[in-house]
């Protein structure tokens, strides 16, 4: 270690330098390999070196997640709202493709830094400048969910324990046996052509799944926005049918 240290120049470290290579590191081994002591020997450093700029590692994931925001593009200057919220949602899915670790980093946070508040102050003014209520924008938002940081919980999504390989026969054979009990799923399960490699389901085309449910909820919106939605008159529909059959 001593002479892997003293091989070079020692570089000079500053916050910035210790993140993005943070995130390269975690991108090459994964999050749960990523140590403080193995990022000092990326940077060629003692690890204390690295309490200078992050004081544990909590703070580190704090500052990679920050990078990882970073990468995040804006909408276009002249989008309107419904594109907007589209394209920045879009980018954050392809930003978390590009660091496969970073969706469970961004789900463990249990502090908002000034760069992911300064991104959700940002989204949610898009449909604020877009014209939608205070209202719609707060339900818009619960809606949206993860989808806001690219990502979403698919149905049965287990990426831990990826599916066995089976032959083509065998496949056949499970999915005519399972036919017999589950006619319904199966006949969805085959339904379409699918690609592989895809984490919502067996072969199953994980970009085309995430825009489709993208697009229904911003359709949604939209519609919602145009009739004058709000959630109290909403609450007041829904109480009406309750009322009618108490008073019969």
């Amino acid at each position: 270690m001593t002479d892997t240290l003293q091989a070079g120049p020692r570089p000079r470290l500053n916050r910035a330098r210790v993140l993005e290579a943070a995130v390269a590191l975690a991108d090459e081994i994964g999050i749960d390999s990523l140590s403080m002591r193995r990022l000092a020997q990326e940077l060629r450093v003692v690890p204390m070196a690295l309490y200078k700029h992050v004081a544990n590692k909590e703070e580190l994931l704090d500052g990679m997640v920050d990078v990882i925001v970073g990468e995040i593009d804006p909408p276009a200057a002249d989008a309107d709202w419904k594109s907007g919220v589209r394209s920045r949602i879009l980018s954050a899915r392809h930003t978390l493709q590009r660091h496969p670790w970073a969706r469970r980093a961004i789900e463990t946070r249990t502090a908002m830094t000034p760069r992911v508040l300064d991104y959700m102050e940002s989204f949610v003014g898009v449909f604020l400048t877009g014209g939608l209520s205070l209202d719609l924008t707060h339900h818009a938002m619960h809606a949206l969910g993860g989808r806001m940081w690219g990502f979403t919980q698919e149905l049965f999504e287990d990426p831990a324990a990826p599916a066995p390989a089976v032959s083509d026969a065998d496949r056949a054979e499970m999915l005519r046996q399972a036919a017999q009990r589950y006619p319904n799923v199966v006949a969805i399960a085959t339904s379409v052509t699918h690609d592989e490699g895809s984490v919502v389901g067996h072969g199953c085309d994980d970009e085309f799944e995430f825009e489709f449910a993208l697009d229904l909820l911003l359709d949604g919106f939209e519609r919602l926005h145009a009739r004058g939605w709000t959630s109290q008159g909403a609450k007041t529909q829904l109480l009406k049918p309750e009322a009618s059959t108490t008073a019969r």
